[in-house]
């Protein structure tokens, strides 16, 4: 995983936890939004992606 794939993964988890404990986004979708945020964050702590594996994707460079 790529530096710029996991900084916006992080930027992403940020926003969508404001957006839970906002209060602007509440209900399951809320819920559904602090999992994916969690999720975000653990993938880019870890840097894997289970579905980029799945789908071949790379978001690292290329290694000379």
């Amino acid at each position: 995983m790529g530096s710029i794939d996991k900084a916006v993964r992080i930027i992403l988890a940020l926003v969508f936890a404001g957006l839970y404990f906002g209060d602007i986004v509440t209900g399951t979708l809320g819920i559904v939004l602090v999992a994916l945020s969690g999720v975000f964050v653990l993938t880019s702590l870890i840097s894997f992606c289970p579905l980029y594996t799945l789908f071949g994707i790379s978001t690292c460079p290329a290694k000379k």
